[in-house]
């Protein structure tokens, strides 16, 4: 156990180091920046040191954590610790992005490639289902941008919502991105308790809200992706710890949200697995059935209105080939994905993961832990291997961040301080050093 973290950590930085190194001092091109060749792998991003109005209030924010976020966690209400980490999340975030300005915050919506530009083009609902497969592939003369044509229409419904509640300019949008993603560790520390892990959840707290994924969350229509999601666990766990008759309604929210979840991003039906993981902890199986037909339902409702999920995946992928990720070779990011993993979640989650390891034979009280995080792990896996995510993982698996981050409350208590210090100077790193478009 003593060296487990140190294993960890020791390999996660080995693996960022050579995705790193390995395209600069080979001269390998795995284009992880689409259109040039300069690109910082594993990240998509430029180098581009940088200061802003963000930078002094994070560094604030990040030092005031590693002294007082985890004592204050310990002791704090509860409803408190909530509110706390409510407004923490959302000042880490907003400084984050202001260390480039009210741009950091704006700009990333408002690409062309995004889903903002496209749903302020949307008059008829109806028929942007309708069409939404026949305008995928490449060929087609009024194709999707990049992130409409790699995604059902979920996400695009989303911003298209946004803009008819007023609220559809690059700022609004990117500030309503903000306030959701804060929400982010709320979901986590709410799974947790319900599940009576309240002294787990507390340990977790800072890590959940100063974690270096927050690079993206603050910015990423990902971020969105990953609040459903975390969401839909809470309302599982809430389901899990409830007899039938009184548990379906919160079975039936998860389902709702988990089908919405997959309409948004293919690859969120990979959140079944933590889904299982979290019953399994839970030792309870009856929700299956609610949460799958209302899931089900959820998908057959958009297939109704012209969209079918199972016709457009085929299309998807042929997009996907013919674009950029032909000429990002799998020899490199089979694992240099899991390198930009480890930069957005944090290279301290690697020590962490090793430390659950180590504990999985415990007297059973990390039974949670070790589902949530193997859940996770299992699923990232199984993404890494479909291929279907060379680059870009740093924000495209944000749903699974916060619950690799759980990790985190296996390690000894000697490093609990050390490791939130890593996790927040990662963040200021990434985000003073280099331009990730996100």
């Amino acid at each position: 156990m003593t060296k487990a973290p140190w294993i960890g950590l020791s390999a996660t930085l080995v693996l960022i180091g050579l995705a790193v190194v390995v395209p600069l001092a080979t001269g390998w091109q795995v284009h992880a920046r689409a259109g040039s060749s300069h690109g910082v792998a594993p990240l998509h991003a430029l180098w581009a040191p940088n200061v802003g109005p963000g930078t002094v209030p994070s560094i604030a924010l990040a030092l005031g954590a590693v002294c007082w976020a985890p004592a204050l966690a310990e002791r704090m209400p509860w409803g408190r610790l909530l509110l706390a980490a409510y407004v923490a999340s959302l000042a880490w975030l907003s400084c984050l992005a202001l260390v480039d300005g009210p741009a950091g915050i704006s700009r990333v919506l408002g690409n062309p490639d995004e889903y903002l530009r496209s749903a302020r083009r949307v008059g008829n609902v109806h028929l942007l289902l309708e069409s939404y497969i026949s305008r995928i592939p490449l060929a087609s003369t009024d194709h999707w941008p990049v992130h409409l044509a790699g995604h059902p229409p979920g996400m695009v419904l989303f911003f298209v919502g946004l803009v008819r509640l007023g609220l559809g300019g690059d700022l609004a949008a990117g500030l309503v991105v903000i306030v959701l993603a804060a929400t982010l560790p709320l979901a986590v520390l709410v799974t947790l308790r319900t599940l009576d892990r309240e002294e787990v959840s507390r340990r977790a707290a800072p890590y959940l809200v100063w974690t270096p994924a927050a690079v993206y969350l603050a910015v990423s229509a990902d971020a969105v992706m990953a609040v459903v999601v975390a969401w839909s666990m809470a309302c599982l766990a809430l389901a899990s710890q409830r007899p039938p008759v009184r548990g379906w309604p919160w079975a039936a929210v998860a389902g709702l949200g988990f089908g919405a979840a997959a309409m948004m991003s293919y690859g969120l039906v990979l959140v079944a697995v933590p889904a299982l993981a979290l019953l399994w902890a839970a030792r309870v199986w009856w929700p299956i059935p609610v949460v799958g037909i209302v899931a089900i339902g959820v998908v057959l409702a958009f297939a109704a209105c012209g969209f079918a999920w199972w016709e457009a995946y085929p299309v998807l992928r042929r997009r996907y080939w013919d674009g950029i990720a032909s000429s990002r070779p799998g020899a490199y990011w089979a694992w240099g994905d899991l390198a930009a993993l480890a930069l957005s979640a944090g290279p301290l989650v690697g020590a962490g993961l090793a430390s659950t390891w180590a504990r999985r034979d415990d007297d059973g009280r990390d039974r949670v832990v070790l589902a949530l995080v193997g859940g996770a792990v299992l699923a990232v896996g199984l993404a890494d291997a479909s291929q279907m995510s060379r680059a870009e993982v740093e924000r495209i698996w944000l749903p699974f961040v916060p619950w690799l981050t759980l990790a985190l409350v296996s390690l000894p208590d000697r490093w609990r301080r050390p490791a939130l210090a890593g996790q927040v100077l990662t963040a200021l790193i990434v985000q003073h050093l280099l331009y990730t478009s996100w």
